[in-house]
């Protein structure tokens, strides 16, 4: 299902070369990106130095045996670097993109010369052969990232951060394509915000598995209480969260729920999932499934409320990015007088990675219409402070494509007296961000993540994805 969220990488590495620029710059350059990516655990494909003059691309014939690499290790390969330690061919490279056509990220290095070896021995002129290189990967249609400084060397701090953002993409573009959710019962008749189009979604390649909600409660009526995903499942919920007040009854439907929810998706191989939940589940069953989910959350396999599918693709995106839990959340209410802070609330699923303390408890909005004793299952707490990165995604019906906005901010510790999971979240010119959700649609529910990813997520769904995202900025 979900891949480890510290599975080691994989990244091709072209080196350019040009003939009449220094050799040996190649060479070193090779062997420099080499050991700074095996430094991060990441494993390197790249041409040995007798496949090629130093292992480098530079010719036609280079631009084969590099791509045929590369093709051989298509399943691994998460993303590539082109390294230039000089100017580069910037033909070699482009085929080489081009022929392998592994649709993966790539991203553009060019390593600094030194004032005081400008000299035809040592001079690298990468500053104006990274140009040269983009110019014609645009020619080529290939999309590419760049670092944040032109020129960076593969062992400079800049270049290690811009590194971990380009992991980041990779990790967005290869989970998001190709994913499978799980939609488990039918959108609630009031929640006209959460429709979705299955259809975009599939031209997108991300697929969506159905469940009926009737067949998981016909299946959580075969379980007995003893059988040992039960038993199993009850454990662990015991573990997870302070159950003290929560009766056993409650505690065992909730387990079954778990376990037939786990079974399901390990069956039909979807990642992550959308539930419903108000109000079928606590009318007919006599829980909510808010624990199941925030345990689900927290182990990296998102999982959203209300059959918010293209919700949970943002919390998926956030995720894959940061490697850590993502919730949804409601854009829900002011904060006093201060514009650019907001409560952002649940009644809750939130993970447990989200609190400064948590609880089990009972749903106290629905608890008005179906009674008390029907809604234990909430994980309630005081989100915890720190920084923030939030994203929502939709199905632009009429336009056919994917939309969303992404964006960055903090969890505050501004006191709060409420129920379910909430925060306080301080988020830079918050007032234009409420604007551009009303103005294009979007609805109440944002993904949100303890990391700052914003502008990782940004490039792996628009430069690689094709999709339109709007990028909130101070």
């Amino acid at each position: 299902m979900a891949q480890s969220p510290n599975a080691p990488m994989t990244l091709g590495i072209i080196v350019g070369n040009r003939g009449f620029f220094p050799g040996h710059l190649a060479s070193e350059g090779r062997r420099d990106m080499i050991s700074a990516l095996t430094a991060k655990g990441i494993k390197p494909i790249v041409l040995e130095e007798s496949d090629s003059k130093h292992g480098a691309v530079e010719s036609r014939e280079d631009s084969r045996k590099c791509a045929e690499l590369f093709k051989k290790h298509r399943e691994q390969i998460d993303g590539i670097v082109v390294t230039l330690p000089n100017f580069g061919d910037e033909r070699a490279i482009a085929d080489t993109l081009r022929m392998a056509d592994l649709g993966v990220p790539v991203l553009m290095q060019a390593t600094p010369d030194t004032p005081s070896r400008m000299l035809i021995t040592d001079r690298r002129d990468s500053f104006c052969g990274k140009m040269s290189a983009c110019n014609n990967l645009a020619q080529y249609g290939i999309p590419y990232s760049l670092t944040t400084l032109h020129t960076e060397a593969p062992d400079s701090a800049a270049f290690q951060k811009d590194l971990d953002w380009f992991l980041a993409v990779c990790r967005v573009v290869k989970g998001l394509k190709r994913l499978r959710i799980g939609a488990i019962g039918a959108r609630p008749a009031a929640f006209n915000t959460v429709r979705y189009s299955e259809k975009i979604l599939e031209a997108n390649g991300i697929s969506v598995e159905t469940l009926d909600l009737s067949e998981v409660m016909g299946r959580t009526a075969r379980l007995k209480d003893d059988d040992k995903k039960v038993t199993d499942r009850l454990a662990a919920i015991r573990q997870y969260v302070s159950t003290q007040s929560i009766p056993d009854a409650s505690l065992i439907k909730m387990a079954k729920l778990g376990a037939v929810i786990d079974t399901w998706m390990r069956d039909t191989e979807v990642t992550i999932s959308a539930i419903q939940c108000w109000t079928s589940l606590e009318e007919f069953f006599g829980v909510v499934p808010c624990t199941v989910m925030s345990m689900m959350s927290d182990q990296g396999l998102s999982s959203a409320c209300e059959v918010d599918v293209a919700g949970v693709i943002g919390m998926h995106a956030l995720q894959l990015a940061s490697q850590t839990p993502s919730a949804l959340l409601d854009w829900n209410n002011n904060y006093a007088d201060d514009p650019d802070k907001a409560v952002c609330f649940h009644c809750s699923n939130l993970p447990k990675h989200f609190f400064k303390d948590v609880r089990m408890d009972f749903q106290e909005i629905i608890a008005g219409t179906v009674g008390k004793d029907n809604t234990f299952g909430t994980c309630v707490g005081r989100v915890k402070s720190g920084p923030m990165s939030f994203a929502r995604f939709s199905t632009n019906d009429r336009a056919g494509k994917i939309s969303g906005y992404v964006g960055e901010g903090a969890f505050t510790d501004d006191p709060l007296e409420t129920f379910g999971g909430a925060g306080v979240v301080k988020i830079p010119h918050l007032q234009k961000l409420l604007r551009y959700i009303c103005e294009n649609g979007f609805e109440h529910h944002v993904a949100a993540n303890f990391a700052t990813v914003a502008s990782a997520v940004h490039e792996a769904t628009t430069r690689y994805l094709g999709w339109d995202v709007h990028s909130h900025s101070a």
